[in-house]
């Protein structure tokens, strides 16, 4: 099978909803605490959060998932004109792709044609970087989309269970380590569903990425959707549930910053405003998601789209002033509470 058919497969099973984590991100634990006397006007009342030095409209990152196959420019850009509008940021599919396959780079590129302001990410798994990556596929992979940071995304649970997929994984952390030397741009580490550890946080750390995006698990399972693909004759579906939960993830990472200086994205379930400001109150600095985004695009378009973001905006609006908050980053530990 093709990248360009097995990335098809990976949207139509994503938005399906029948791939998802069976185990919760764990922010379904805390409630919180409701201030009865926020003494603050909802006018007042910003969304706005920094990440990587530039001022966002919305604390929510659109998680790489698209690009390289037919239909995927059309997903990317109406996603890109989004991000546009409303001033957020957006990370592309693996661009692995393209560098194989030439001819789907326009699925990737029509995202800086559609959003010229928008901070939009390149996206390369961390398999692709043993060895290194040569300065032209480095070159190409930011300059088709004018790329405001790289993404690494690591993913040994969803290639172990994939029948093609990559099988070395030895060389990732040097790779990670060049790249960061060969780039002026901010590198950005990502999972896909399984959880970043402060063991490996720190080790990213100090290759020096400056953003660790956890994607725990809670959201979409990729070893479900590598053993749900029709093409894989022997899937292994005890390992659909492997991984850390995102809040668990969110915590450990959260006590790296007395020692580091990074961002933290919370990812891996984010499915309403409840979990983004849940995740802000435990430490993370940004939110992000996938598949959301990408089935209420699948299934309405630009206006599917807007109508979600309206939603968890009114949500987080709403949430901030319950708690007599301002802004998201005001958000801490004292605004929530386990359940008993």
């Amino acid at each position: 099978m093709s990248i360009k058919d097995r990335k098809k497969d990976h949207v139509d099973l994503t938005t399906s909803g029948e791939v998802d984590y069976q185990i919760p991100s764990g922010f379904e634990q805390f409630y919180f605490v409701h201030n009865a006397l926020p003494e603050i006007n909802v006018d007042e009342v910003s969304t706005d959060v920094s990440l990587l030095g530039r001022t966002f409209s919305f604390p929510l990152f659109i998680s790489s998932m698209t690009g390289g196959y037919t239909d995927a420019g059309a997903v990317n850009a109406i996603i890109a004109e989004f991000c546009e509008e409303h001033n957020i940021p957006f990370g592309v599919g693996s661009q692995r792709v393209m560098l194989e396959d030439p001819e789907t780079t326009s699925s990737f590129s029509i995202v800086r044609e559609k959003a010229p302001n928008a901070f939009i990410a390149s996206n390369i798994g961390g398999a692709q970087l043993v060895g290194g990556l040569s300065k032209e596929k480095l070159n190409l992979l930011i300059d088709s989309i004018e790329a405001d940071a790289v993404i690494v995304h690591l993913n040994p649970l969803q290639e172990l269970m994939q029948p093609e997929g990559d099988r070395n994984f030895k060389g990732i952390e040097k790779g990670i380590a060049q790249l960061c030397k060969d780039t002026s741009l901010p590198v950005i580490v990502k999972e896909t569903g399984a959880g970043i550890s402060a063991e490996v946080g720190k080790r990213l750390l100090d290759t020096g990425v400056k953003v660790i995006d956890v994607s725990g698990a809670g959201g979409t399972s990729w070893a479900k959707v590598e053993n749900e693909r029709t093409s894989n004759k022997n899937p292994d579906n005890d390992f659909n549930n492997w991984g850390m939960p995102t809040l668990e993830c969110v915590t450990q990472l959260a006590d790296l910053k007395e020692e580091y200086d990074f961002e933290l994205i919370a990812s891996g379930g984010i499915r309403s405003s409840h979990d983004i400001a849940k995740s802000f109150c435990l430490g993370a600095d940004f939110a992000a998601s996938a598949q959301p985004v990408i089935k209420a695009v699948v299934e309405n378009g630009y206006d599917g789209l807007e109508q979600l973001y309206q939603k968890w905006y009114n949500q987080l609006v709403t949430i901030l002033t319950l708690l007599g908050c301002k802004t998201p980053s005001e958000l801490a530990p004292g605004h929530l509470k386990l359940k008993q």
